[in-house]
């Protein structure tokens, strides 16, 4: 599997160039009022020839690209979700609200490393995200209840 699903991920010109197509994209589907962006995972944050493939691709892409920030991949990256968040103002309309804990695979919404105050801060002042997607893919808890018990957790950090 390619870093970040995409062909040509495993260089900063296959970035650039992904970037170029997504912007066409972006351009055709316009008249249509519809949008295209892109999601990240963890690999998209590790530095290839010392640039960072995420900076890359939306450094070069249209405005009209949206940023789908998943919050667990960046800082599984190695990357500060707020950062990316301000990074491009405007263009995460949606995030992946998904925890990381490097000690506690199952951890739910608030209880591992990510700081989702400030991340919720910047998604609201910032980033123009205008849906959280609640995503638990531990599969530590039977049908939904992963879900519920993040969605509880976000409601109370986000009240």
């Amino acid at each position: 599997m390619v870093p970040g699903g995409l062909p040509g991920t495993k260089s900063i010109e296959g970035w650039a160039k992904n970037a170029e197509t997504f912007s066409e994209i972006a351009e055709k589907l316009k008249p249509h009022h519809m949008r295209v962006g892109y999601h990240n995972h963890s690999a998209e944050f590790k530095a290839i020839d010392g640039e960072i493939p995420e900076d890359v691709f939306f450094s070069k892409a249209s405005p009209d690209v949206f940023v789908q920030l998943d919050i667990g991949h960046c800082i599984h990256g190695g990357a500060d979700p707020v950062a990316y968040l301000k990074k491009f103002p405007g263009r995460v309309l949606n995030v992946h609200v998904k925890e990381y804990s490097p000690t506690k695979r199952d951890a739910l919404i608030g209880e591992g490393e990510i700081k989702w105050p400030q991340v919720l801060e910047a998604c609201e002042t910032v980033a123009g995200t205008e849906w959280y997607i609640i995503e638990e893919e531990s599969n530590a808890y039977k049908g939904l209840e992963g879900i519920e018990r993040s969605f509880q957790n976000l409601k109370k950090l986000l009240a």
